[in-house]
């Protein structure tokens, strides 16, 4: 994959070459909006060698669902021989269940799910990705009550708008005031191994505010907390929020800018601006799956890898159609505006507020679809700081667990085939030592590095530090 600018492949001949390959490639011509006749699969599949043709694949309803939905929608699963069925979850748990009770083939998932289940912390049963979906996407969003509260206090840029970054400090005088009035002050994210709850502790604890540890006997993770966390499933997020039963909310799109059309809530923050370059979505499986499915899945990950190619190419062409996708009921169910004003690297965070965030919600670019160790380390560490792993582990044991977990040889194999076919070009695939470049800065500073996990994982002001562990008894 090459390293390109948002919307701006730096070889743009080269890609808009490829791309219009890929969109006359094989069955139904792959760019069509209408996948092929399942007779034409199955004759696909069987020339393929493919052991299993029809796929039930689940998913949220969130706009990173696009690679799983522009496979299907242009006929890039049916290219590979497979007749996919894409089903909506009501949440992330009913979700996991399907994948480890194999009601569902694959998934939409979160990484943390999928990491969780090598850490030995999750799904009993192993599960492992071979894609990654997207990076960043996620924003913070806080009731119109709490931005009137501190709207005064946030510093302003020259164009008069309030300047970004905003630290979590700003809601320190806010948290004190619940505190005082004997109500506690509380957020929602999506589930406790997800990227958004991570996020979101870490934007909390940059700015002063300890968001709580978990232990064997407080799974909710509120231990200590001075903002109390708790699940809702995305497409729940405003309703909840509007209802007042939580103060804010840490999600994926479309869901900040749904309150933003509902005037409802104000997005604080975007998540590259919070622990720089984060992974999120990812496509995960059972390894007993994929080992029993070799070439269909490798199948799944050639389909991906040209829809997530199609969503980020020639300076995003394509995303007004891939918006018009995920907005049928069937898929995100969200009106096509409120998809649009996250989805063409702008984000909007109130009237009259919408902001260049060339970093959000990325699918090919910047490398987004591979599954990089370093990224699935990052999520391990903040297991780690915030007490789901419950002991301090040395730098082998995270390189360990992310490799069982992210299978970055299933995607390496995919991008192969499809060079040795002449289908994409070489250079499209840099090799990688499992490793991303983090330029993107922290908004508390503080630099990761992937290589020494335990120390980072121990090193934040809030947080678990080396030698501590968490038991029923608490924090020792």
């Amino acid at each position: 994959m090459t390293t390109v600018h948002r919307f701006g492949f730096d070889r743009r001949g080269m890609f808009a070459a490829l791309l219009a390959s890929v969109a006359l490639a094989g069955c139904g011509g792959g760019g069509s909006s209408a996948p092929a006749d399942t007779s034409d699969i199955a004759k696909v599949a069987a020339a393929k060698g493919i052991e299993k043709s029809n796929l039930k694949l689940g998913f949220i309803k969130l706009t990173d669902i696009a690679p799983l939905v522009v496979a299907k929608e242009k006929g890039f699963f049916a290219e590979e021989g497979l007749n996919v069925t894409l089903e909506p979850q009501a949440n992330w748990k009913v979700l996991l269940d399907g994948v480890t009770g194999s009601q569902l083939d694959g998934a939409h998932m979160l990484a943390g799910q999928v990491l969780a289940s090598a850490a030995g912390i999750g799904a009993k049963q192993k599960l492992i990705t071979p894609f990654s979906l997207d990076i960043n996407g996620k924003a913070v969003t806080i009731s119109n009550e709490v931005y009137g509260m501190i709207a005064p206090t946030l510093p302003k840029g020259a164009d008069g708008k309030v300047a970004h970054p905003v630290s979590a400090a700003a809601l320190k005088p806010v948290v004190a005031k619940f505190k005082a009035d004997g109500k506690p002050f509380k957020m929602g994210m999506v589930f406790p191994v997800s990227t958004h709850n991570y996020v979101l502790r870490y934007w909390l604890a940059a700015g002063g505010l300890n968001p709580g540890y978990y232990l064997p006997g407080d799974t909710a993770g509120t231990t200590g907390a001075e903002v109390q966390l708790s699940v809702t499933p995305p497409p729940q997020m405003p309703a909840t929020l509007e209802a007042g039963t939580i103060n804010g909310f840490s999600v994926g799109e479309p869901w900040n800018q749904a309150a933003v059309a509902k005037k409802i809530g104000v997005p604080i923050i975007v998540d590259p601006d919070i622990a720089g370059t984060t992974g999120d979505k990812v496509f995960g499986l059972t390894e007993e799956f994929a080992t029993k499915n070799p070439k269909t899945t490798q199948a799944i990950v050639r389909a991906l890898i040209k829809a997530s190619m199609w969503l980020d190419a020639e300076g995003g062409k394509n995303r007004a159609e891939a918006v018009r996708l995920l907005a049928s009921p069937k898929y995100v169910g969200a009106d096509e505006k409120v998809l649009m004003a996250s989805m063409t690297g702008k984000f909007t965070f109130g009237d009259g507020d919408t902001r260049d965030t060339p970093e959000f919600n990325l699918f090919f670019d910047q490398q987004a679809s591979y599954p990089f160790w370093s990224d699935g380390i990052w999520f391990l560490t903040q297991m780690r700081r915030w007490g789901q792993i419950a002991e301090a582990k040395p730098d082998q044991w995270y390189l360990d667990t992310v490799k069982a977990a992210y299978r970055t040889d299933l995607y390496d194999t995919a991008a192969a085939s499809l060079v040795a076919e002449g289908k994409i070009p070489a250079d499209a695939f840099p090799k990688s030592d499992g490793y991303r470049t983090y330029t993107r800065k922290a908004i508390d500073g503080v630099a990761f590095d992937a290589r020494k996990p335990a120390a980072y994982a121990a090193g934040f002001a809030i947080g678990l530090k080396d030698g501590q562990k968490v038991s029923a008894a608490g924090v020792k």
